[in-house]
């Protein structure tokens, strides 16, 4: 089992920049694949960022790419979500999940993570 514990989030104007944490339980998370995921309200669940287990390959959401980097760092059992120059329709609660599978690439389908942090706001305005 992992468990994932978020921290980071809050409120911040358009253009600034904010860092998500995910810190995880668990002996084997540093060689689980990670996914950040977002949901804003009335949406469905979307998918932002997946780093692979060792963080060497890392995929993006179009509306993301060239603004969040993803990152990891498995000797303190913990991934991260930078995002920069961000905008309005960014906000929305935060989510990292993990898979249950070893090694692998990335993902950015929700139903292939088994392992869901508690989810963290993040509200930009205009």
């Amino acid at each position: 089992q992992v468990q994932l514990v978020q921290s980071g989030g809050g409120l911040v104007q358009a253009g600034g920049s904010l860092r998500l944490s995910c810190a995880a339980s668990g002996r084997t998370f540093g060689a689980r694949a990670v996914g950040w995921f977002r949901q804003a309200p009335g949406k469905d669940r979307e998918f932002v960022a997946a780093i692979n287990w060792d963080g060497l390959s890392t995929t993006y959401a179009e509306s993301v790419k060239g603004r969040f980097t993803g990152s990891r760092d498995n000797a303190e059992n913990t991934v991260y979500l930078q995002m920069n120059s961000l905008k309005p329709e960014d906000t929305a609660v935060y989510y990292c999940a993990a898979r249950a599978a070893m090694l692998g690439g990335t993902y950015n389908s929700a139903s292939q993570y088994s392992f869901w942090g508690q989810g963290t706001q993040v509200t930009v305005s205009s």
